[in-house]
């Protein structure tokens, strides 16, 4: 992990979520699935005016409530506590029973109209001979509120058939409005301004709208575990606050820059300044985004103005570019590392050293005969494998502090790849072996997919080792959980791999264009011809692992 020293910003304790849960009453309708929503008060502490489903605090009544509920085998204690709590502010809220009788049909209205719906609940159950139908109340996901926020609750999201013959009627205190909404409706108003929702709502009726039936729900919840759990972190794009969930591309540069939720960081790509990810570290974007290259080719200076700074990937040779790298180091640069010869990272290498004074070496590995036309590189000097460049300042109370990347050879992308690991600050510069939104590209005869899987298998090796927990790519924002995100990415390169083998055995005269519209028959036609050097590798690769695979 980042030393604290290096952080950007103080840090401070996100506010204590409290335990909570809500509940997603859905029915069965011709046009699909409905879910049942109403409008909070606009004078309520969390989320006022928001459409939201119905749910409260955990309070201690409803874990002593276990003995007046149904429950599933399968239900962990927790689980069932969640469950309660759920029924009972679905009742004080929305008049709601998800109960059963003594001889197992469900509450109805008349036995709803005989319970007051401000006592407590289970009492009055008892007392009535009806239990808390838990067992009908399952699991669909699990939030934590958002770090950044002064009130923060950890909730489950659960998911309940609406009982027959019951009709939802808001408290007018809470809760008001309720109304019935398809989750594809919700979110198309919401969009219009027309329906006001919050970010875990949004994504939640997101991942609904898919379902085509309430049986089809519940089935997916059959597991006792959450479909998807979350504590989405926030940023600023566009100068509006943006919300991510663990799986969108800018959560782990926000986990990075911002550990403890504030809302600082902005994630705008642009070209014309330097983007501080850590005091030790900074971006700069080159402005050459397109298909290839998506939002420009990462520019990154490690080091500060006390020990100097080494340049990773000067990109293309732009003078702009260049010149606005060699500022941003105040002209102080130690060393420029080209993680590999392609044209969008090299060239700029020999423009920026002319800059400096005095200059710097330019460090990586020479291209290989197999590159192409357009990639040749040869390094001031090659780096071997595990040599660490060190870089050392000293701060104004004496303090010695020290900059240390370590060189890994990466051969698959291309022959002459080369990764960095910032060993302080457990940071993975992964150049082009590991992109931020896409897969890397594997293009015979400079690319190889047996090094290039041997390579991510390595990546991993020295993530374990260093605790490094965040990549800084070539292209896009920064990556957490690196050794997840390693192997996510090994598991896709195998799965694509096998599909390109059945594909071969199914058609074993086929051409490499006639296999790529199989094997990749679920990206868009306009990325085959991208595809199809990856395909080649792939096939390169099954053909030497087995004669027979041709």
């Amino acid at each position: 992990m980042p030393r604290p020293s290096q952080l950007l910003h103080p840090q401070r304790e996100p506010a204590r979520p409290l335990p909570a849960a809500t509940v997603l009453l859905l029915r069965d309708t011709p046009a699909g699935i409905e879910v049942l929503m109403t409008r909070r008060s606009l004078n309520a502490s969390f989320a006022p005016g928001a459409y939201v489903f119905p749910g409260g605090g955990i309070d201690p009544q409803d874990a002593a409530a276990h003995g007046q509920a149904t429950c599933r085998p399968t239900q962990s204690q927790a689980h069932l506590t969640q469950a309660i709590a759920a029924i009972r502010e679905s009742f004080e809220e929305w008049g709601v029973r998800l109960a059963r009788r003594a001889d197992g049909t469900p509450a109805d209205a008349s036995d709803v109209a005989a319970l007051d719906r401000h006592a407590p609940l289970a009492a009055q159950c008892a007392a009535r001979g009806l239990t808390l139908a838990a067992a009908d109340v399952h699991m669909l996901a699990h939030w934590i509120t958002d770090r950044d926020l002064p009130r923060r609750f950890d909730v489950p999201f659960l998911v309940a058939r609406m009982p027959d013959g019951q009709t939802p009627v808001a408290d007018d205190a809470e809760q008001f409005e309720p109304v019935w909404v398809r989750p594809a409706d919700a979110l198309a108003r919401h969009e219009a301004g027309q329906f006001f929702i919050i970010f875990p709502t949004i994504r939640t009726l997101q991942r609904l709208q898919h379902y085509p039936d309430v049986a089809a729900v519940l089935a997916a919840c059959a597991s006792e575990r959450p479909l998807w759990a979350s504590c989405p972190r926030a940023g600023w794009l566009a100068g509006k606050e943006a919300r991510y969930m663990e799986h969108e591309m800018p959560f782990g540069e926000l986990a990075l820059v911002t550990p403890d939720g504030q809302l600082l960081h902005a994630l705008d790509w642009q070209s014309e300044q330097p983007v501080p990810l850590l005091k030790n570290v900074q971006r700069l974007t080159a402005p050459n985004p397109g298909f290839m290259t998506g939002p420009g080719t990462n520019s990154y200076l490690v080091g500060d103005p006390r020990s100097g700074y080494i340049a990773i990937d000067p990109g293309p040779a732009d003078p702009a570019h260049v010149e606005r790298l060699w500022r941003a180091a105040g002209g102080h640069i130690r060393a420029i590392v080209c993680t590999h010869s392609h044209p969008d990272h090299s060239p700029g290498a020999l423009p920026l050293q002319a800059l400096c004074q005095p200059p710097p070496p330019i460090l990586g590995l020479p291209s290989l005969p197999t590159a192409r036309a357009h990639s040749q590189f040869q390094p001031d000097r090659a780096l071997q494998d595990g040599e660490r460049l060190a870089l050392t300042g000293q701060v104004p109370d004496g303090e010695i502090t020290t900059h240390t990347l370590r060189a890994i050879h990466t051969p698959g992308h291309a022959a002459n790849h080369v990764c960095l690991l910032l060993e302080e600050d457990g940071l993975l510069f992964s150049g082009d072996h590991i992109l931020n939104g896409s897969t890397t590209v594997i293009d015979p005869p400079d690319g190889d997919m047996t090094a290039y899987l041997e390579s991510l298998d390595k990546l991993d090796a020295a993530c374990a080792e260093a605790q490094a927990h965040f990549i800084l790519p070539a292209h896009g924002h920064v990556l957490g959980q690196a050794r997840d995100t390693i192997a996510h990415l090994k598991a896709h390169r195998l799965a694509r791999e096998a599909k390109v083998l059945a594909v071969m055995k199914a058609d074993p005269h086929g051409t490499l264009d006639d296999w790529v519209a199989k094997a990749y028959d679920d990206v868009p036609e306009r990325v085959w011809p991208v595809a199809r050097r990856s395909l080649l590798a792939h096939v390169e690769r099954l053909r030497a692992m087995a004669p027979g695979n041709d």
